[in-house]
């Protein structure tokens, strides 16, 4: 049994007869994992930015459990606190949205006048929360009514923060490696930490050491005692992308990561204890090379799923990676905020290709080794040539999220929202190949048959590309929202300049062996299906 963020029982199992499927990784247990605090009743609660959610971790058995659903009022939740009495308040960052959560699970809207709200803390009965943009605020808000009142501006990136035990707010400056503070009731803000190793969080321990996380992938911890003997130094927990951290009541010091998720007991020395397991936050897209190495976009990296357990983080990928495929030894990448980059996993150098698009999602190569990207937002396929030119290969589609060529050199188009694949012509016009489909997204083509995933029924359908003949070759694909969920409310993908959240994406690609891989965005794995004969 692999419980899951998409199955919490661990009994799903994939449906296909034709096929050999098989997980290449476990699947995860959080949609990545972002601020955390202890609630009144001693758990640990999560927020998870990319679903929409919130849970509640048992520290002592690992067992989580949802709090604040996908399908609530909340859409990006990406820091927490609790308040005096124990209601739960929430930065939900894309909407620009602060809620409170009484105890007993009613919702009521705190403000939506704050840009990009990050880091979020309460002080007795009182609630402060700053702005992640360059030039943000730090604010107090008032849940019982009253105007908003801004404590100091010029921010550059806020983030998690805390009040110290000299009774001031600490908080980090993402942009410059510094860490600032105020006195709640307002003054001039000093800095107090410089050169800080790419500061995300900060948090003081039960003996009122000051500790600073980093975004980084060498997961640096700085400690700076700067109440005590003024000493700093630093830890490298290995953690990639480290968000936000909890103190319990016996110091031990328990972290969250954006890029791999779940929740691990950080040491002093470094050492690390895992309570809920690691994963992927996606997976988007994916790929695999002719020696059979495999990538996954994974929002915020490139990965490796690993049989063993883990994955294998090849590189954080600025600005973001969604779409994937290969050729030549090179990978390729969009970013749905707009970029197609090159990523070279010989010398680990990345090449931008193009910029400026809207909402490109699927990627592949033509067979004149131009990039094929489907830009989803501006409903066109694009051409990108080995100078970096954009060609319009075909507009005035609806949204179109992936492409594959068949062995004649047509491109294929699905389009999740017309429910159909689509052959282009080659003037530029497309027809119907398939219609009638629930949401396809990945597309891969094996020889005369094309494979789409059909998100809306969660299922892995074949069409021939020379009868139109399609069928069911896999059902009760772990993708998408989990099974009982409303369809949730899409954050925007930007915010006031500042990257939003991106729409789910479901790949699919063909091995060398003639084996299919998928990523299974519901639960956190790639899977591969074989032939049963």
């Amino acid at each position: 049994m692999l419980p899951s963020r998409f199955d919490e029982s661990g009994n799903a199992t994939v449906s296909t007869s034709r096929w050999r499927a098989e997980r290449l990784n476990p699947p995860s247990r959080l949609w990545g994992s972002n601020g955390v605090a202890f609630g009144p009743d001693g758990r640990l609660y999560v927020a998870q930015f990319l679903a929409g959610q919130i849970s509640s971790v048992d520290l002592a058995t690992g067992d989580v459990e949802t709090v604040v659903p996908m399908d609530g009022p909340v859409q990006s939740p990406d820091d927490l606190a609790f308040g005096a009495d124990g209601s739960m308040y929430i930065a939900d960052l894309v909407p620009g949205r602060v809620w409170r959560r009484s105890r007993a699970g009613e919702y009521s809207l705190v403000s939506e006048d704050v840009k990009v709200p990050n880091g979020i803390t309460c002080v007795g009965d009182r609630l402060f929360v700053n702005e992640m943009r360059p030039g943000g605020r730090l604010l107090e808000l008032f849940p019982d009514g009253g105007d908003p009142v801004v404590l100091t501006e010029g921010l550059a990136l806020g983030n998690a923060m805390q009040l110290g035990p000299d009774g001031r707010l600490y908080y980090p400056h993402m942009m410059t490696g510094q860490v600032w503070c105020i006195p709640p009731d307002g003054g001039v803000p000093e800095p107090v930490a410089e050169d800080v190793h790419e500061p995300v969080a900060v948090r003081f321990d039960q003996g009122g050491v000051l500790h600073v996380l980093s975004r980084g992938v060498e997961g640096i911890v700085t400690r700076i005692d700067l109440h005590g003997s003024g000493s700093r130094s630093l830890v490298a927990s290995g953690l990639v992308g480290l968000d936000n951290a909890a103190f319990d009541e016996d110091n031990r010091m328990f972290v969250s990561s954006y890029a791999t998720g779940g929740v691990t007991e950080l040491h002093p020395d470094g050492r690390t204890r895992e309570i809920v397991p690691r994963g992927l936050d996606g997976p988007y897209g994916v790929t695999v090379d002719l020696g059979g190495t495999i990538y996954a976009g994974d929002h915020y990296r490139l990965v490796g799923p690993q049989p063993e357990g883990d994955t294998a983080s090849l590189t954080l990928l600025p600005p973001f990676v969604h779409g994937v495929t290969n050729a030549g030894g090179l990978v390729h990448l969009t970013s749905q905020y707009g970029e197609v980059h090159t990523y070279d996993p010989d010398d680990g150098t990345t090449r931008e290709r193009a910029a400026g698009l809207r909402e490109p999602v699927g990627i592949t190569v033509a067979p004149d080794g131009a990039l094929v990207v489907a830009e989803a937002g501006a409903g066109r396929i694009v051409a990108v040539d080995d100078t970096d030119s954009v060609t319009v290969l075909a507009e005035g589609l609806d949204h179109p999220v992936d492409v594959a060529f068949d062995s004649d050199g047509h491109c294929l188009v699905s389009d999740n929202r017309l429910g159909a694949v689509l052959r282009l012509t080659e003037d530029g016009t497309t027809e119907v190949l398939a219609d009638g489909l629930g949401a396809p997204h990945g597309l891969a083509v094996l020889g005369d048959t094309l494979f789409t995933v059909e998100t809306g029924p969660r299922r892995l359908t074949a069409i021939s590309l020379s009868t139109g003949e399609r069928r069911t070759e896999a059902e009760d694909l772990p993708v998408g929202q989990p099974p009982g969920t409303a369809p949730r409310t899409e954050p925007a993908l930007f915010t006031h300049g500042m990257t939003g959240a991106p729409r789910p994406f479901t790949g699919l690609a063909v091995a060398p062996d003639g084996s299919l891989l998928l990523s299974a965005d519901g639960e956190g794995s790639v899977w591969r299906f074989r032939r049963a004969t």
